[in-house]
Parts: structure tokens; C-alpha cells; sequence
């Protein structure tokens, strides 16, 4: 499960493709309102050569007429004024006229004579104004237009819907294929993760190599760190089974130097007591070693050999006859319901560690006197083994944990080396099995159930 505080690069690529797109998308409207304030500049520069070549041809025959001339000027601006109100045109516009150098007709008295000009210090904090003077050299008249230029449109909302709408409609067509192409990108990381977790927890090889070259060395770090992995466990199991066999022997001969050295002390006060315990810790250790054994040879079988084929109720059959000598000592009653015959492919080495193992546990934790049920079922679909005992049984909680090397159920008096649930787990994995724990008859006890496919 993931924390809910681990980002997501999927989320962090997409996040950077939109920003690049958004990025790009702005620099595009600023271009866009750069080239539109440029072409409004031309736009205006035309209109006023048009019109003061208008205006001169309009008052070349009153040239000696002074009011003649500002009459038709002002005519002619109110004209174009009347017009453009219309269209809710509201950029200032200034005509001026001369004649032999001298002043006749000012539309602006109030502006100044000098206006900013587009680009210069002036028009920074104001709008620029473009001008155009028209000569006639037989009259001397001079007309000059000038021209506010009107880029406050671009302010508007109709002007920026105009601007905006463009880019705000291209937007989902660039961020759908940059969501598709960042997922598809990431698959062959998912395919990684999904071959990873398909895995055993004993399958330490190394993973194929990838297609890809940004991918290739997250493969190789993996697979080394696979490689030094397997290495240690090699080291740490090859330890323990040469401790295990190093021990057998020096047990073997503690045992033999105990017996005799209690062998010719018998009569002295406390040695029956001392040879009691000796022989049971020698037990115990035995036994300890003895699982240790049995699962380090369970760990390092092959599980891809094919299984023979063997009869499980044959096998069943002299597991519990092994087991009936101690049974009969604390007067414990084995029930067996062998079922019909049970042929199917088994590990007979591995197989017969898990019976001896379920079949132990259950005479040590019932009680004197107990029972014992083993029942076996055959059918089409495959063999099922049910032990129940009259022990303590185990808690619900605990029933995942007790298959862990060498836990053991806190307050348990009796003796184990928490190896034999871990072995039988093993041994029914690889038999293909699938094991169960549950409460025994009326919640007394516990039952385990081992299942194997046909």
C-alpha cells in the first residue's frame, strides 16, 4: 500500500508537460499582444498619411482662404468624429495646418506640441502618438495628423477573450497526448514492478535485461543487489548447516559420556535428578538440530524437479506408527480415518517431515488420556488431511506468526525449538499444498488442514 505522503512521478512529469505547454502558450499571447500593438502603430501611421493627404487635397483651392481652410478642417474632423463615435472609438486624434510657416489651424490646443512618440521615454506611462505631416510646395501648406494609438483594446475582455480564446482552446488538445505519452512512458517501469511482484520470496535470479537504456541501469542495480543478497543467504545457511552437523557429533558423545559417568554413580543423593535433566536439555538440543537439518534441506531442494508419485496414505500409515510409542506413554488415543487411497506427486523426504512434525505437536500439546483425530479424503479434485488434538490450541491472532522460525506462543511450558510449524509450511509449499489453521472440536484444540490439488 502506498503512503499517502509519496508524491507520484507520474503526477510530476505531467505537472512538467503542462508547465512547459502553459509556459510556451504565455510567450505565444505575449508575442501575439507585441505583434498586435506593432501592427496597430502601422495601422494608425496609414490612417493618418490617408487622411492628411485627404485633408490637403480637400483645402488646396481656398490655399489663400485662411477660415476657408479651418472651416473645412473642422468639418472634416467632425465627420470622421461622428463616425467613429458610432464604432465607440475613443482615441484622441490632432490636426494641425500651416501655411507659409505660420500656425492657422489647431483641432488640440491643450495637448503639447511635442507628443511621445512609440518607444521613446515619454510614452512610457502614457499612450504613444503617431504623426504625419503631407507638403504642398505651391501653396506652402503643411498638414499634420497625429494619431493616439489605441492598444487599451487589448485590455478589454472582448479583447482579451479574442487573445485568450486561441490558447485556452488548444490547451486540452496538448495536455490529453501529453497525459497519454507520460503514462504509456512509464509502463515499462510498472512491467518491472509487476515481474518483481510475481515472484517467490526464494526466486532471487536476475531480471531480463531491459529494452531500454534509462531503464538498463535501474535493472542492473536491482540484479546486484539480488546477486549480493543471494550471496549472504548462501553464506548464513551454509553456516548454519555446518553448525547443525558439527554439533550432531559432540552431542552423540555427550550422551554416551553422560550415560556412563551416571552409570557409576548411581546410589549418591541427586544423581537420578541430574541425569534427568542432563538427558532432557540433550534432547532438546538434538532436536534442535535435527529441524535445523530437515529445513535447510527443505530450503535448498529444487522445487522445479518433477514429484514422483507416492501413496500419502501409505506414507500416513507408518508416520503414525513411528509416533505410537510415545503416544502410548502418556496413554493418548490416535483415531485414524485413512479415507480412500491417495496417489498423487509428493516429496516423500519433505512430506514425511511435515507428518511427523503435525503428528508430534499434536500428542505433545494434548493432554494425558487425550485423543487424537487424522483424517484423510480423496476425491477428484484432490487429497485433504485434517490433525485435531484436545490441546491449548492457538489464539486467532497468533496463527500467522507461529509459522515464523523459532517463535514460539508466549507461556508455553512445553518443550519445542519453534522450528516445526516453519518446516511443515515449507514442506507444503513444496508439495503445492495449501495449509489452514482452526479451532478444533466444540473451539477446544486446534485442527490443521492440509490440501493438496489433484
Amino acid at each position: 500500500m502506498r503512503p499517502r505522503s509519496q508524491s507520484s512521478l507520474f503526477r510530476r512529469l505531467l505537472l512538467g508537460f503542462s508547465a512547459v505547454i502553459i509556459a510556451l502558450a504565455l510567450l505565444a499571447l505575449a508575442h501575439m499582444l507585441y505583434e498586435a500593438k506593432i501592427n496597430q502603430q502601422a495601422h494608425t501611421a496609414s490612417e493618418n498619411k490617408a487622411a492628411a493627404r485627404q485633408i490637403l487635397f480637400s483645402i488646396e483651392r481656398v490655399a489663400d482662404q485662411p477660415d476657408e481652410i479651418r472651416r473645412a478642417a473642422a468639418g472634416l474632423e467632425r465627420v470622421r468624429t461622428d463616425m467613429f463615435n458610432e464604432l465607440e472609438y475613443r482615441s484622441q486624434v490632432r490636426l494641425r495646418i500651416w501655411r507659409g510657416g505660420q500656425l492657422i489651424y489647431n483641432s488640440a490646443p491643450a495637448l503639447p506640441d511635442v507628443l511621445p512618440a512609440p518607444g521613446s521615454a515619454a510614452a512610457r506611462g502614457a499612450n504613444a502618438w503617431v504623426s504625419w505631416r503631407a507638403h504642398d510646395g505651391a501653396s506652402g501648406l503643411v498638414v499634420e495628423r497625429s494619431h493616439e494609438v489605441d492598444d487599451e483594446w487589448m485590455l478589454t475582455f472582448s479583447g482579451a477573450s479574442f487573445l485568450l480564446w486561441p490558447t485556452a482552446f488548444s490547451l486540452p488538445f496538448l495536455l490529453i497526448p501529453a497525459w497519454i505519452i507520460t503514462r504509456y512512458g512509464l509502463s515499462p517501469l510498472r512491467s518491472i514492478a509487476a515481474a518483481i511482484e510475481q515472484r517467490s520470496v526464494s526466486d532471487l535470479s536476475a531480471l531480463p535485461d531491459s529494452q531500454y537504456s534509462e531503464l538498463s541501469p535501474l535493472v542492473e542495480a536491482i540484479n546486484r543487489l539480488m546477486a549480493r543478497l543471494n550471496e549472504r543467504i548462501e553464506r548464513d545457511h551454509e553456516l548454519l548447516t555446518d553448525a547443525a552437523h558439527e554439533l550432531k557429533t559432540p552431542l552423540a558423545v555427550i550422551q554416551i559420556n553422560a550415560h556412563l559417568l551416571l552409570s557409576r554413580c548411581g546410589g549418591i543423593p541427586g544423581v537420578e535428578e541430574a541425569s534427568a535433566g542432563l538427558r532432557g536439555g540433550l534432547a532438546r538440543v538434538t532436536h534442535t538440530v535435527h529441524q535445523l537439518l530437515a529445513f535447510e534441506r527443505m530450503r535448498a531442494e529444487s522445487i522445479e524437479e518433477a514429484l514422483p508419485l507416492q501413496d500419502l496414505r501409505a506414507l500416513l500409515c507408518d508416520r503414525l506408527a513411528a509416533a505410537a510409542p510415545l503416544a502410548l506413554r502418556r496413554a493418548i488415543d490416535i483415531e485414524l480415518a485413512p479415507g480412500a487411497e491417495c496417489v498423487m506427486p509428493l516429496h516423500r523426504e519433505s512430506m514425511a517431515a511435515m507428518l511427523d512434525n503435525l503428528i508430534s505437536n499434536a500428542v505433545k500439546y494434548s493432554p494425558d488420556g487425550g485423543k487424537v483425530a487424522v483424517c484423510l479424503d480423496a476425491d477428484p479434485q484432490g487429497c485433504r488431511l485434517s490433525i485435531t488434538d484436545q490441546g491449548p490450541g492457538i489464539a486467532p491472532h497468533l496463527r500467522h506468526k507461529v509459522f515464523e522460525r523459532f517463535y514460539r506462543i508466549p507461556g508455553q511450558d512445553i518443550d519445542g525449538s519453534g522450528l516445526g510449524l516453519a518446516i511443515v509450511e515449507r514442506a507444503v509449499a513444496r508439495n503445492n499444498g495449501t495449509l489452514r489453521l482452526d479451532a478444533g472440536a466444540e473451539g477446544t484444540g486446534l485442527a490443521v488442514h492440509v490440501a493438496f490439488p489433484a
